[in-house]
């Protein structure tokens, strides 16, 4: 075992060419006898390095400590497209560590510096200090996070991507475009890449072709590594963490409307699971709501009551020109089918995600004249009702809300939380 270990060095750490030499050596020949001495002996042939510092650690009576709550969940409440990354783009500068999971299913616009980010965190270009991290749950189109990690400008140094986040064929795209038509899904591979993670365990690939994981993609070798034990460094340094989950709870493959869903659990639960953070780890979860709930074009499920984007329009003040020129899908580009808000569906989203907070997203279609609202008080009267009543039914405080897709289109109110 003592010999294997030694050949398996770093040529830079050898002292000599051979272990004979090395077991000729005095100082070497003796370290057998140590044992009898040591208060501990640890068998370093069955124990990686962290086990054997955990085992010392636990045998001087150190105790792990008390997690500190440095995470925040940014999570949609609807149907996704509820304008979660401006929001994120918003809060981004508050926060050492940017993190996202999900696919590429999913597009967040944000207005500063414009951009529509897929695979990152939306707060990437406007916090360029912050670590990026890619979680291990996460799906990858390598051409679409290729794209944004140069466009993006990221360094090894800034990027981590967990070496078990899953990659998706072309075959998985494939697949999709024909079996999925009759929910409207998007379409990137996201599901057959999922579904494959788990059926092609085996030896024999038994869904199409076998596994691709990040770590098995030479183009990010120099981003791979540990995402873990990334976020155990920084919250060692009490790094704050904003966590940004993506689509929206009532697409949840679990708590949706199945089988009008996505393929992974949208909760904040199921966030957290992806990144491999504990839930004690939690400080604040944003629950974002739309004023009027939308989704995707098409046969893409049960909503609600639906309604024109010409009633809104008409509600609003805002021409119906722009309703049609916004309300694509991001991923899409279909035209979205709309709703009226539904209280009893924020009551169950709240719930189910533990909601600390709320954010409320385009409050211009309550009133064009929010448009120039600069803080909570200047809101009109319907909307400052429709706030008061999400407080109530949500049990949590609306601190933010947005009141165009703008540089200054969002306002924030303070916090408990803060």
């Amino acid at each position: 075992m003592l010999e294997r270990r030694y050949l398996a060095r770093d040529p830079e750490h050898k002292e000599f060419a051979t272990y004979a030499e090395v077991r000729a050596n005095g100082t070497e020949a003796a370290i057998g006898s140590l044992a009898v001495i040591a208060d501990l002996v640890l068998d370093a042939d069955y124990a990686d390095a962290r086990t054997l510092a955990v085992s010392a650690m636990a045998f001087r009576g150190e105790t792990a400590p008390q997690p500190e709550r440095l995470v925040d969940v940014i999570i949609g409440g609807q149907y996704g497209s509820e304008g979660k990354g401006n929001i994120c783009a918003y809060l981004a500068n508050s926060y050492g560590v940017l993190m996202r999971i999900g696919g590429p299913n999913a597009g967040h616009l944000v207005k500063d510096p414009p951009y529509k980010y897929v695979q990152l965190p939306s707060g990437t270009g406007t916090n360029k200090k912050a670590a990026i991290l890619i979680g291990a749950g996460s799906t990858l189109w390598l051409p679409q996070l290729m794209l944004e990690i140069m466009e993006q400008g990221l360094t090894p140094e800034r990027l981590s991507i967990d070496p078990q986040a899953m990659v998706i064929d072309d075959e998985d795209r494939r697949i999709e475009s024909g079996a999925l038509t009759s929910i409207a899904s998007t379409k990137q591979g996201v599901g057959s890449a999922t579904a494959r993670k788990i059926v092609n365990r085996g030896n024999v690939p038994v869904f199409g072709p076998p596994v691709k994981l990040a770590r098995d993609v030479p183009q990010l070798a120099k981003f791979v590594r540990d995402v873990r034990a990334e976020l155990d460094r920084h919250f060692a340094a009490g790094t704050r963490v904003l966590l940004e989950g993506t689509q929206g709870t009532l697409l949840s493959i679990h708590h949706g409307f199945w089988p009008s869903v996505t393929s992974r659990e949208t909760s904040a639960a199921g966030c957290l699971s992806d990144a491999g953070i504990a839930p004690s780890r939690v400080n604040r979860v944003i629950l974002v709501l739309r004023t009027y709930p939308i989704r995707v074009g098409g046969t893409s499920g049960w909503m609600g009551r639906e309604i024109d984007m010409e009633v809104v329009a008409e509600r609003s003040g805002i021409p119906i020109e722009e309703f049609l020129r916004v309300e694509k899908g991001t991923i899409s580009g279909n035209k979205r089918r709309m709703a009226e808000f539904d209280w009893a569906q924020l009551r169950r989203s709240a719930v189910l995600n533990g909601a600390t907070d709320v954010a409320v997203t385009f409050a211009d279609y309550l009133g064009i004249d929010n448009r120039n609202a600069t803080s909570f008080d200047e809101l009109n009267e319907n909307t400052r009702t429709f706030i008061a009543r999400v407080e109530r039914v949500a049990g949590a405080p609306v601190t933010l809300v947005s009141k165009e897709f703008a540089l200054d289109g969002v306002l924030e109110k303070g916090s408990e939380h803060d």
